[in-house]
């Protein structure tokens, strides 16, 4: 009697549980490889590994489940990557995750299970991290992919097409690496190849791009100091005023002496005003210290906008000490800097963290100062392409980013904008200077390396030549836009291929059935004397 083999128990249901466990979480390692590949970990090679864990899972999977699949790595990524956000509130860290991870989800959705997904993964995932960048409240670029590979060979594409063709160089690599990976396993030799050639590809395009038109020869030299005045982080920015960031700003400026430098900056917000900077007697005294040195100073300023509001920005004044300019801050920090639907949201939770909003500037972020022009970015403004942009458009020849980083305790942030820096400076062919209250302060080449870099909550003076530019980079002079028609082309040219590959197959499973029911039957084999066709088995 043969025996039952067994189908059920114990163990079986186990590797069944852990058979429709392993999708899910092969799409949160995906989003945590994500995020481990930023700042301040920096192990960039893990973004790719993540997107080639998240396309590896995708395929075969049925729109829910590929949402589903795209909102655990979404949750994972942004879960790591804006971990900052839970020291100021729990409850928007909850919101900002949920929401940047149903756009992972989104993307996801419009990826194709079969052919073409993977080209659909990179259109899709670009489009997700551009709508990051722009919405809701202005975006929230922190956290993106592009930021992981500020230090890794595929930061030259910043000078074609910025941060967001980065990100999409990314998705390709992993897609590729996915590929191949899929290829060996399967012992398909065409697949390897093509996963190889893509992979190999896209990183020869990104040794292309690093001799792009960049921001031509040099067109002069500056002598650079950048006050990094030290102290406490995990601080407000009306605690930080109040713990002497003004005085330990000075006490490092007093350092300099007269004719070594043409341009000081100081951080953001360092020096309180009561009214606006034409009539405050506290730029008097920066025109002051601007004389005494004979450089053109910058410095990171506040001041009352009425009731409930305040106004931000960098103030230059000149070696003869008059005030040059004043350049507002457009792009607050939400939740930050001011709340959306203050009114409503009072009702509901408290507010008194940030009990003023900004007023926001309405300029192109351009100075021009006897030092040369500069295109300033204020703290958040360092993560949107477009804000530094404008102000080489109008001529600057040095980007300038004061900040205020104190607010952060951990080095998540400053290391976050550091390699938005660096993406900056080679988005537009510019270098870039960049000082903070307490870190990290850097120089930066037209290249993305950093030259100089300070440490994080000391007082550092930080001094260097830094070359000055005029030429324009491809980025530059089209931005986004072309990245996003591409992106557009290559999310629906992965639904058209797999459009394709599945009429190829309806048409050749049509064929075979075709044959098998009106083929030609068989030629009937020739009969013998007896009356029996020859080959025939015959029997008692």
């Amino acid at each position: 009697m043969a025996r039952r083999t067994p189908t059920g128990g114990p163990g079986t249901d186990q590797r069944r549980w852990l058979a429709a466990a392993a999708p899910g979480f092969l799409a949160l390692l995906a989003g945590a490889s994500l995020a481990l590949s930023l700042p301040p970990f920096g192990w960039w090679p893990l973004g790719p590994v993540g997107i080639a864990l998240l396309a590896a899972v995708l395929a075969g999977r049925r729109a829910r489940d590929r949402a589903l699949l795209g909102l655990a790595a979404g949750l994972a990524q942004f879960a790591i990557g804006c971990l900052f956000v839970a020291a100021f509130s729990l409850l928007g860290y909850a919101v900002l995750v949920v929401f940047e991870a149903l756009l992972a989800a989104v993307a996801t959705i419009l990826v194709p299970a079969g052919p073409g997904r993977l080209l659909s993964l990179a259109g899709g995932l670009t489009l997700a991290e551009w709508v990051r960048d722009h919405w809701p409240f202005g975006g929230m670029p922190l956290g993106g992919i592009a930021l992981g590979q500020a230090n890794g060979p595929l930061a030259p594409l910043a000078r074609l097409g910025g941060p967001l063709l980065v990100t999409g160089a990314t998705v390709l690599v992993g897609g590729a690496l996915a590929m191949l990976a899929s290829g060996i396993a399967r012992g398909q030799a065409r697949q390897m190849a093509t996963g190889a050639g893509a992979a190999l590809l896209v990183v020869v395009a990104a040794v292309a791009a690093a001799a792009a038109p960049s921001g031509g020869p040099a067109v002069g030299h500056l002598q650079v100091a950048l006050v990094q005045g030290g102290g406490p982080r995990g601080l407000t920015s009306l605690e930080s005023q109040r713990r002497g960031a003004l005085a330990a700003t000075l006490a490092e400026s007093d350092r300099l002496a007269r004719g070594r430098v043409a341009l000081v900056v100081w951080p953001e917000d360092v020096v309180p005003l009561a009214t606006t900077p034409r009539a405050s007697a506290a730029v008097g005294l920066l025109g002051d210290l601007s004389r005494r040195l004979g450089a053109t100073l910058v410095a990171g300023v506040t001041w009352p906008a009425g009731t409930g509001r305040f106004a931000n920005a960098l103030v230059a004044t000149g070696p003869s000490g008059h005030l040059l300019a004043v350049s507002e801050k457009a792009h607050p920090v939400p939740f930050g800097e001011y709340v959306p639907f203050r009114g409503l949201l009072s009702h509901l939770v408290d507010l008194s963290a940030v009990p003023r909003d900004m007023v926001r500037g309405d300029n192109s972020g351009m100075i021009a100062t006897p030092a040369g022009r500069l295109a300033a970015l204020i703290s958040f403004e360092d993560f949107f392409p477009g804000r530094s942009r404008s102000g080489v458009r109008a001529g600057g020849e040095l980007l300038v980013v004061a900040t205020n980083t104190a607010s952060y305790a951990s080095s998540q942030v400053p290391d976050q904008e550091l390699a938005s820096s660096r993406l900056q400076a080679i988005g537009e062919g510019r270098s870039l200077v960049q000082a903070a209250t307490a870190g990290v302060s850097a120089v930066i080449d037209p290249r993305g390396l950093v030259l100089e870099q300070g440490p994080l909550g000391k007082a550092v003076l930080l001094r260097a030549d830094v070359a000055l530019h005029r030429g324009a980079t491809f980025y530059e002079q089209a931005g986004d836009l072309p990245v996003l028609l591409v992106a557009l082309a290559a999310l629906f040219g992965g639904w058209e291929r797999w459009r394709r590959n599945r009429e190829r197959r309806a048409a050749h499973a049509g064929r075979g059935r075709s044959q098998d029911r009106g083929g030609e039957k068989p030629a009937a084999a020739p009969v013998d004397a007896a009356g029996r066709r020859s080959g025939a088995i015959t029997g008692a």
